[in-house]
């Protein structure tokens, strides 16, 4: 049995992962820490030719890896679960790195470990649909092959685990692509992986915005698992129409939370505060809009502006307890910056906030003060667009249970909603009027690695998580058999 000093790496250099060897790049590049605007560690930019020797290296694992049972591929995501651990601070200070302050870094990687031991205790048993004494009928669920995930900036630790962990549970092949802009954890995690797991069912590749195109092209690849926005992800879609790849689309949200007027302020505005600004408002499911009941609306309000005072935004450098980050890239930053316009455009009225601290001198970094809009019109852009960043419209609910449930799904989205309400029975009404994947009653975010995750609408196809989205990395099967009787 290996000791804990054989899984620990070292935090250095960066390397492409390809059939359990660390491969360099003719060419590198390097991202940039979102706080500091320094560059981070070289990373390499792969070519045709590197993903060509990935698929190559990850087809010709496939089929031992596809034969191996569940039970030990399970242990082996445990054994990579306890080894991440082992370098658990390296991977939260690089994390860090990539654009979060430490307490926010550590709590993603203890989140993502967990989650991915929850992964492994998932199960894909055949099911029996008919048993009789003339046939026995079962489903069957078999790996697809090679799959591809294409992981985000925003939690590029949990996020890249989350398709990781299924893919490779279900039999699998995997190959993690990450974001150009994160992506030096995802080359240790998967450098770390090359000590547990056979070669070629873990690999990595990073590159510059051309990699992803590559994946989608190559015929040998049987599945694409994408996180991103919706524009991108209709290309992603588009690309792997023409070789007939699977493809799970988790993309933008533009959730809605509806608050009714029998909450206690006291439990339920911070909650909510959290919901709306974690991780500066770059979640999917964070919360987007605010529905509250006119007869608690100035009060919540009110407190709400108290609770967001008291919320402590930083960076990799901060050792202050700050939890709430810059926005993670320029690309990122100068939408969002785009969208703050909007407020002086359309006459909005920002009772916190309003502006980016860059410019006004509070902080180096991609900063914006965290922004919440009083009752802006429902055809609004803060409203209408997703914003992705620190600025959260709170909107009047005037009128009834129709009214609030109309103005919340007045969306193109439908990734996540909640509705909070001391009366448990109105709020379960209301939710299930709600055209959202994930549905949460006096909680928001709440997630788990045996509860599929996924949107309706163009919130994306498809799940990630639980048994849904295991039985997205694979093949249905039925098998037959005929014990007594004629064919038909």
């Amino acid at each position: 049995m290996a000791s804990t000093t054989d899984y620990k790496i070292d935090f250095t250099n960066f390397y492409n992962i390809i059939n359990n060897e660390l491969k360099s790049t003719a060419t590198t590049r390097a991202a940039v820490n979102p706080s500091t605007l320094a560059p981070l560690p070289a990373v390499p930019v792969s070519t045709k030719a590197d993903v060509d020797a990935a698929v190559s290296a990850a087809k010709a694992a496939f089929p031992s890896w596809r034969d191996t049972p569940i039970e030990k591929r399970a242990a082996l995501l445990n054994t990579f679960a306890d080894a991440i651990m082992v370098n658990f601070m390296d991977f939260a200070s690089l994390l860090a790195l990539e654009g979060k302050p430490p307490t926010a870094a550590q709590f993603e990687v203890d989140f993502a470990v967990k989650h991915l031991k929850g992964t492994a205790q998932l199960r894909l048993d055949d099911e029996v649909i008919e048993d009789n004494e003339e046939k026995l009928t079962k489903i069957r669920y078999t790996p697809l092959g090679v799959g591809v995930g294409i992981v985000p900036f925003n939690y590029p630790f949990f996020l890249g685990l989350g398709k990781m962990g299924p893919a490779v549970l279900a039999g699998n092949a995997f190959i993690w692509k990450p974001s150009p802009y994160t992506p030096n954890t995802a080359l240790k995690l998967v450098e770390l992986a090359a000590k547990i797991f056979p070669p070629g069912v873990v690999q990595a590749l990073s590159g510059e915005e051309d990699l992803g195109p590559m994946f989608t092209a190559h015929p040998d690849i049987r599945k694409i698992s994408f996180t991103g926005s919706t524009p991108t992800g209709k290309k992603v879609m588009a690309a792997c129409a023409s070789t007939l790849k699977r493809v799970t689309l988790e993309l933008g949200g533009n959730d809605a939370a509806i608050v009714c007027d029998d909450v206690n302020l006291d439990e339920v505005v911070p909650k909510v505060a959290l919901g709306c600004f974690n991780n500066a408002g770059q979640v999917c499911v964070d919360i987007k809009r605010l529905f509250v009941h006119e007869k608690i609306y100035d009060q919540f309000l009110a407190k709400m502006v108290e609770v967001v005072k008291t919320f402590k935004f930083g960076g990799s450098e901060d050792t202050e307890g700050a939890f709430f980050p810059p926005v993670q890239n320029a690309m990122q930053f100068e939408k969002v910056k785009e969208l703050f316009t909007s407020i002086e455009k359309e006459g909005l009225k920002p009772v916190i906030g309003g502006e980016v601290e860059a410019e006004a001198g509070a902080k180096k970094g991609y900063y914006f003060k965290p922004t919440i809009i009083d009752n802006p019109p429902e055809n609004s852009r803060i409203v209408q667009e997703e914003p992705f960043g620190p600025i959260v419209p709170v909107v009047k609910w005037v009128g009834g249970e129709d009214e609030v449930v109309r103005m919340a799904n007045n969306t193109d989205m439908g990734l996540g909603a909640s509705v909070w309400s001391k009366d448990l029975e109105k709020a379960e009404r209301i939710a299930r009027r709600l055209e959202a994947g994930s549905l949460w009653i006096n909680t928001h975010q709440d997630l788990a690695p045996n509860v599929p995750f996924g949107g309706f609408k163009q919130s994306g196809m498809g799940h990630d998580w639980g048994l849904i989205g295991l039985k997205g990395w694979c093949n249905t099967q039925s098998l037959m058999t005929r014990r007594s009787g004629g064919m038909f």
